[in-house]
């Protein structure tokens, strides 16, 4: 009950304050940790010389050896944390709200909107560039413009329903494991000639770790635009979550961005490129619009928002039934 009570304080603050930049620009964040963990295995395990079957190897004993390290750390500080009673347990709070990333990713996406009204085609492909791994100078305007979008789907399930959903389970080692493993999926999870055989257990891992948050997040994105636009919305927010989730190259990202694209009836995915290569793939809600724009980042802003509202309400709903039953 008490994880519970603090994930809900740390909603709230991530909700509001987000992630200070004077403060990492003072200290590394904990992700930026995660990931020079990550690299310094990477270096040493995946040098050139190696054939497929000893990378695979070297990835799957790198990424288990990763999350036993930070399930232990996360044992550690949380034996820490109870040893200095209220503080503790303010420190704590703070360390969930800084991994939780709802006031960040909305902020990185309004930017989008922002540069392209402010400085055209060029200044969304410059602000799309910080959030998104395809070649921006590929995307025409409404390509900018679904980027940022899918982006912000896709992320409120990595980066706000799976972190905050392991806490609840299994509190700071489980937090810990998780943004490790999707860390490592965001490192070297590419099916790259460098990380197609070193990354492919954190790739396979980080799939089977979101599979119970993406879902929950296309709910949870048909109640944001039950909230924000009404029923008719939500149904088809609901019915393409259903029938396009599995257009999507990923076993869970499709869940939360046809929920999104269903939400507010537009086409989003379809072919882009990365790296110079070219992806294939099928759109998601194809019937819907495709000639989008700034304002459609801005309604699907919108929706983000009421979703996390929606989210957020859980959590002290689940601690109220919690403490009822008990």
């Amino acid at each position: 009950m008490l994880t519970l009570l603090i994930l809900t304080i740390a909603l709230l603050i991530d909700r509001v304050v987000g992630d200070p930049e004077k403060l990492w620009a003072k200290v590394p964040h904990p992700v930026v940790l995660f990931g020079k963990a990550i690299s310094f295995f990477e270096k040493q395990f995946n040098g050139k010389g190696l054939g497929d079957r000893d990378r695979r190897a070297y990835g799957i004993m790198s990424i288990i050896a990763l999350l036993i390290a930070s399930i232990i750390v996360g044992v550690l500080v949380n034996r820490l944390l109870l040893q200095i009673g209220l503080l503790g347990i303010f420190i704590e709070i703070l360390i969930v709200a800084v991994l939780l990333a709802q006031k960040s990713l909305a902020d990185h996406v309004v930017a989008v909107a922002s540069g392209f009204r402010d400085g055209g085609l060029q200044g969304g492909r410059r602000a799309v560039s910080m959030v998104v791994g395809r070649d921006p100078d590929t995307l025409d305007g409404p390509g900018v413009c679904r980027a940022a979008i899918e982006t912000l789907a896709e992320n409120f399930s990595d980066g706000v329903v799976a972190p905050a959903l392991y806490y609840a389970l299994f509190g700071l080692p489980g937090l810990f494991a998780y943004k490790m493993l999707n860390t490592a999926d965001s490192m070297i999870g590419h099916k790259s000639s460098r990380y197609l055989h070193f990354g492919w257990a954190s790739a396979r891992l980080d799939d089977l770790a979101n599979w119970p948050a993406a879902r929950l997040s296309a709910l949870v994105i048909a109640a944001g635009a039950l909230a924000q636009s009404g029923k008719i919305a939500a149904r088809r927010s609901l019915e393409t979550a259903l029938t396009d989730h599995g257009l999507h190259r990923s076993p869970n990202s499709g869940w939360p961005e046809s929920a999104m694209a269903g939400a507010l009836d537009i086409a989003l995915a379809g072919p882009r490129i990365y790296a110079g290569e070219r992806v294939q793939e099928p759109m998601q809600n194809a019937a819907g619009r495709r000639a989008i724009g700034p304002s459609d980042v801005d309604a699907a802003i919108a929706v983000f928002w009421r979703a996390c509202t929606v989210f957020n309400l859980l959590v002290p709903i689940t601690l109220v039934v919690s403490v009822m039953i008990c």
